[in-house]
């Protein structure tokens, strides 16, 4: 995305009046300021609906690779950063989040302990979740996403080049009735033993063991005016009984009998039919980014479908994988020197207001708008010295850049 002819190839939904703008921007912190700019995010609290269309295909006996960067720079608390493949019926100007996809997948995240990887696919009019728990990273770093489908029925997420998940289509997925089901004839024997250990039948309780905690007092005596035919019949009063030992258990030993538990057997399900045109799917036209976010500032690049995974991992190599360490550092850098600009702001109030409790006259040596004057340039300055003293260090070339 290097200049403003991303808006000749790519689509925002009028399908609702209020859709959040995307702009061209690589952002804060950057490997290169032009080559990294991608698609942001801008106005907070807001829907996302925007799509390219490219020439339709199929990835019947093909492997699919979906591709794509996103960098939450914003540190989003709620909101999606995923991406959606469309078939070709898709009317781009009418395009909002009930519309028909194939594919959802990249990262959905909102609040830390809800972040996953949404790997959601289409099979039979239905969308189906996967039923692994794919985590995601929450930072301001730009990370790679990947998800390769293959005619095998087997797939492959991965995060920066790293494989996170993998494994077979229906395993993960509930496309399918199970291949086996329990017997539905079989029943557990009534005498089928599945106690490990049991009370020992040979111990008994010793005669002289006392497991009454109270008993009645033996000094009491009944009063002389006591009447049983008014007062009901005496009971004297109880105390705590000396040679209490407590309850008495018998002794737990291993079962002799022990079977194990009783595993209901299965049998084939005769509902189960294999389906080799599982996630295949027919005239993929459109890739969009249908999403909410409640804080913006997001940036989505290096958008690539192929069906070669080598191909794939390399450029991801090249765009991603060249930028990452630059951006982490001057991420790092940036932050630091914002560290300090509030540090230095917060220090020059305290001493404002110092300086004005001391003046009993409420004389003042320069104006409010002065001050403000001061600080945004001071804040322009440090921001310009940061990338100065950043691009002394650190150059980088990246001569691959994708065109979706």
């Amino acid at each position: 995305m290097v200049s403003d002819g991303w808006k000749n190839r790519w689509v925002k939904s009028k399908h609702g009046p209020d859709y959040g703008k995307f702009r061209l921007s690589a952002g804060k912190f950057y490997g290169d300021k032009e080559k990294d700019k991608g698609l942001q995010t801008s106005e907070d609290g807001k829907f996302y609906a925007l799509s390219t269309r490219f020439k339709p295909f199929s990835n019947m006996n093909e492997t699919l690779v979906i591709q794509f960067s996103v960098k939450h720079e914003q540190g989003i608390d709620c909101g999606g950063g995923y991406v959606k493949l469309f078939p070709d019926t898709l009317n781009q100007d009418d395009m909002h989040s009930e519309s028909k996809y194939y594919i959802m997948f990249g990262p959905d995240i909102c609040g830390f302990r809800n972040n996953k990887v949404q790997v959601i696919l289409h099979y039979q009019g239905i969308y189906h979740e996967n039923n692994k728990t794919i985590k995601c990273p929450i930072n301001k770093d730009t990370h790679l996403y990947t998800l390769i489908i293959r005619p095998n029925a087997t797939y492959e997420v991965k995060i920066d080049n790293q494989q996170v998940a993998a494994g077979g289509l229906e395993e993960d997925w509930a496309f399918l009735p199970p291949r086996k089901i329990k017997d539905p004839y079989a029943r557990k024997p009534r005498k089928w033993d599945e106690r490990l250990q049991i009370e020992d039948p040979e111990d008994k309780k010793p005669k002289d063991w006392e497991d009454s905690e109270y008993i009645p007092d033996p000094a009491a005596e009944k009063p002389d005016d006591w009447n049983e035919a008014m007062d009901g019949e005496w009971e004297g009063p109880l105390i705590p009984n000396p040679k209490y030992k407590g309850q008495w258990k018998p002794r737990i030993i291993d079962n002799p009998n022990y079977q194990g538990e009783w595993i209901h057997p299965e049998i084939d399900n005769p509902k189960y039919k294999p389906d080799p045109t599982i996630c295949h799917y027919y005239n993929i036209s459109v890739l969009g980014l249908d999403l909410w976010q409640v804080k913006s500032g997001s940036i989505f690049d290096n958008f690539l479908l192929t069906n070669d995974e080598e191909f794939a991992e390399e450029v991801g190599n090249k765009t991603w994988g060249i930028r990452k360490d630059i951006e982490k550092q001057w991420r790092e850098l940036f932050e630091e020197m914002e560290k300090r600009k509030q540090e230095e702001e917060a220090n020059k109030k305290k001493e404002q207001e110092e300086e004005e409790e001391d003046d009993i006259w409420g004389t003042e040596e320069g104006s409010e708008e002065d001050s403000a004057e001061e600080l945004g340039n001071g804040r322009q300055t440090k921001e310009d010295e940061a990338e100065r003293a950043f691009r002394g260090k650190n150059e980088v070339h990246v001569d691959q850049k994708d065109e979706l």
